[in-house]
Formats: structure tokens, sequence, C-alpha cells
């Protein structure tokens, strides 16, 4: 499926473009915002490849990645990313995962793109689960995936490497008939 474009209220998903190395510089290139992702903050030209590559990944046949930049729909200001990576051994599977510039917090942004993933994956590309994990720190992406419908599964221990240390990671998911109660309620 190319292109992606997916609005909610206030914010848009669409494909990433090579002029959005800067603002996807001030995402991923934060401490604040890497704080809970399983990388450290990156450099302009580690974001300069990530957003290269991503635009050629839209294009291949099969697509088995999405990743896409949040905008705000009255600015077109790029605010955050959001991902869904389809899994190859679980059919009709797939990862999911969101970061947001920190002056997008605290406002409802990080549900409404968690909820755009979720209308992709299950409207558009026709997924039968979708799943996340998060730092089991992070208590606002918490309560953004239990408000989404997302269900705490458990957590995954020392699954991610960072900063010298082993972190574990708490996995929410959400099944398509969860999601058509949600989406129709």
């Amino acid at each position: 499926m190319y292109p992606v474009k997916r609005s909610g209220p206030r914010l848009e998903l669409r494909e990433l473009a090579v002029e959005d190395i800067d603002p996807m510089h001030a995402v991923y290139g934060s401490p604040e915002t890497t704080r809970h992702l399983s990388f450290e903050p990156r450099t302009r030209d580690e974001v300069g490849r990530f957003v290269v590559l991503s635009v050629a990944a839209a294009l291949a046949e099969p697509r088995s990645e999405y990743a896409l930049a949040v905008v705000q729909r009255d600015t077109d200001r790029l605010i955050g990313s959001g991902r869904i990576a389809l899994d190859p051994h679980q059919p009709r599977a797939a990862t999911f995962g969101f970061a947001l510039r920190p002056d997008a917090w605290g406002v409802g942004h990080g549900l409404e793109t968690v909820r755009l993933l979720l209308a992709l994956g299950f409207d558009d590309l026709g997924l039968h689960r979708l799943w996340g994990a998060r730092s089991p720190l992070n208590e606002a992406s918490a309560r953004t995936m239990a408000a989404a419908g997302l269900t705490e599964e458990g957590t995954i221990r020392e699954h991610v490497h960072k900063a010298g240390a082993w972190r574990d990671s708490v996995v929410h998911a959400i099944l398509d008939h969860e999601w058509a109660r949600i989406r129709t309620s």
C-alpha cells in the first residue's frame, strides 16, 4: 500500500520524505524522546540514513514496513513518527511503535497516533494482531496503550540493551475483533 495517508481530528500519518530529515532529527536526536526508546539519541546523519531507507522501503513490493511521519493537520508540522512492521513468521501480525517530540506530549497526540496506526493496521492492511512494547518506566505510554484498547500481555525480560544495561519491555496487544468493537462504540 503506497502512499499511506491516514487522518484523525488533529493529526495525520503520511509517508516520510527526504525533506523530513531535520524534523525527524528533532524527534530521534532528543535525549528526552529516546529515554524510553530502544536506542540512544541519533545523530543527524543516522536519522538521514533512516529516512532515506524508509523512503526506499515504502516502495518495496510486497511492502513489509510502514515508517511514517506524524504531522499536525493544521500546520503540516512533523511532530513524530509511527511505524508498523509486518511479521513474516506470523500471518496477519505486526509490531507497531511511535515517538513524539516532547513539545507534543500531554495533549492526546500519543493516543491519536496509536489510533491512527491501529486503523492503518486493521482497516487498511487487514491485520489480525498488532502489538507494541514499551519501557516499564514509561507510564505515559502504558496509559496511552490502555486508552487505545490494548491489553497488557506481559514482560519480555532483558529485551533491550541500552546504555550498557539490559532492560525489560512490557508488551501490549490488540486483535482485529477488539479493534472492531472499539471502533464502532
